[in-house]
Formats: C-alpha cells, structure tokens, sequence
C-alpha cells in the first residue's frame, strides 16, 4: 500500500455557492468517512447533524460530530457524511467518498482511476 494525498473542496449542499478553498487530505481506504477541519465546514455554513464514535488507528475510541457536504477533488465529486475534525485530527478522505466518486485507487501511479459501477 502506498500513501498520497489530494485536494478536496467541500461545498455546503443547502447553499452551493459556499465552498472551502483547497484542502490537502491522505487518501485512506481503511477510513470509512471522510475527515475535514471543523472550523473550515462551520465557515461554510455545514453543520453537524448527529455524533459517531470511531476506532483510530491507535485504538483508542473518539467521538467526533459528523454532517452532509459536496466534496470534490480530482473532477470528481459526491455528497458524503464527514467527519468535523478537531485540532490535532488528520484531513482524511475516505472509502465512502472515494465509491461515490467511482474511482478506485492506483496505488503505483498515485491517483484516481474511474470504474464502472455496478447495478444489478
């Protein structure tokens, strides 16, 4: 496995001229959602809708506010639950926004590759 990083812009979907500027994240498969600065989504007008607990990759169980964005990165783009990253939290982008993207992952090229996505 290697690792990279990308740019991710969240846009508020209730008001879609409300976007962040540039956020450098690691791409993350072992992360289910995706984490984004908590004061760069309020900034936006995102808001927190509920409270998950995670498991870090240090054990150690967190609990964090979640809410809904526009993310794109890559000319790529889905609505997903992130995560409001606290100060001392990593910029993740996770496996679920990655499927609504269709892509997978090259892990020797390091970038993005569309997929088809199944329906059956």
């Amino acid at each position: 496995m290697s690792v990279f990083k990308v740019n991710v812009i969240a846009v508020n979907p209730k008001s879609t001229e409300r976007v962040t500027p540039p956020i450098e994240v690691l791409v993350d498969t072992g992360a289910e959602l995706s984490w984004l600065p908590r004061d760069v989504l309020l900034q936006i007008g995102i808001e927190p809708v509920r409270k998950r607990a995670f498991v870090t990759a240090t054990q150690q169980i967190v609990q964090r506010e979640v809410g809904y964005a526009i993310l794109r990165s890559e000319g790529y783009e889905t609505i997903d639950e992130v995560v409001f990253a606290e100060p001392g939290d990593m910029n993740l982008l996770g496996v679920r926004t990655l499927e609504g993207f269709g892509v997978m992952i090259d892990n020797v090229a390091h970038r993005f590759v569309a997929i088809t996505t199944l329906a059956v």
